[in-house]
């Protein structure tokens, strides 16, 4: 049963900046309710050690491992009154931190990838799986703290029992919010809106927020409406969103605290004030080794797109990124 609806990933790129512009407000809002008080140490990310083509591999105990998550949903974060809600994975990213090698990378994974997606029942316990699209997992729970831990079950499971530390979800209308607290974003558009938002025409265009969110989120009815595309127009996005967010944030000292504030309603996450802030002055330093996203088939349904990994190229990605040999 399915149902649907070497660059950073736009999102990616923006949560990780939206980490900055929580611990610079940590002064003056607190987060009782988020469980983890710092940056756990040598986590086991993995529960076995595994053997391939007779070589022994041990989980690595030097990583700490973010899920950072874009919803696809409108408005402010919600919590719905059953456990079923509406806010599908628009992105799901791991960013990896090695702390052996002082580098980060990305895994970006295909919100379209099929796989055992956990469900919850009526009453939020688990209710088994189906064979899905990653996309479903945040729509099964209330929305809030039980989706995201119902996806990083999910992608855990998918990469081979990997642990994930901590996590991080924002709705999509804080990429509005953000594009306009810079004062407006600027693109080359080279693809046809005309379908889908009539007010961006081709070529240099300084994006206002609702344009910001067609320009990165729509791919039906533009350019191949594949997802690949959406990609390579977000990383423009992105690239120029952090030169404006950067100027901004040299113009004024309370541009940041101002900014967090209106985003606040719009992000899901378990870590504390006090773990970002030792997350950010652990990996400060760090350098982007790598962006990477699974090798795999798009298969065009009646009614959706559902892209299948390579298994084989998909298990040595895990064993490149979270195990180590004997």
């Amino acid at each position: 049963m399915t149902k649907g609806k070497k660059k950073a990933p736009l999102l990616t790129t923006v949560l990780i900046v939206i980490l900055a512009v929580v611990v610079a407000f940590s002064g003056f809002k607190i987060y009782e309710a988020f469980k983890k008080p710092q940056v756990q140490e040598n986590s086991n990310h993995t529960s076995k050690t595994v053997t391939v083509d007779g070589v022994d591999y041990f989980p690595r105990q030097d990583i700490t491992v973010l899920m950072l998550m874009g919803i696809d949903e409108r408005g402010e974060v919600k919590k719905s009154e059953s456990y079923n809600n509406t806010g599908e994975n628009d992105m799901v990213a791991l960013a990896v931190f090695d702390e052996q090698d002082k580098t980060y990378s990305v895994l970006s994974l295909n919100r379209d990838t099929m796989m055992d997606v956990y469900t919850l029942g009526v009453a939020g316990q688990p209710a088994g799986t189906i064979f899905g699209q990653l996309a479903l997992a945040h729509t099964y729970g209330t929305g809030m703290e039980d989706s995201c831990e119902n996806t990083v079950r999910t992608v855990s499971d998918f990469l081979s029992g990997l642990t994930v530390d901590y996590y991080l979800s924002m709705n999509m209308d804080a990429i509005a919010i953000l594009n306009d607290a810079v004062g407006g974003v600027t693109v080359n558009v080279v693809d046809d809106f005309s379908k889908v938002d009539s007010t961006i025409p081709m070529g240099e265009v300084t994006l206002n927020g609702e344009q910001a969110l067609s320009f990165v989120q729509t791919r039906k009815d533009v350019s191949d409406q594949m997802n690949i595309s959406r990609m390579e127009r977000q990383t423009e996005y992105m690239e120029s969103f952090v030169s404006a967010f950067n100027t901004k944030v040299k113009e004024s000292d309370t541009f940041v605290l101002e900014t967090y504030e209106k985003i606040s309603p719009y992000i899901v996450s378990d870590c504390s004030v006090n773990s970002m802030s030792a997350m950010l002055n652990r990996y400060a330093d760090y350098t982007l080794r790598e962006v990477v996203t699974p090798v795999g088939e798009n298969v065009l349904t009646e009614e959706y797109v559902e892209f299948y990994v390579d298994e084989t190229e998909l298990q040595k990605l895990i064993l490149k990124m979270f195990y180590t040999e004997k």
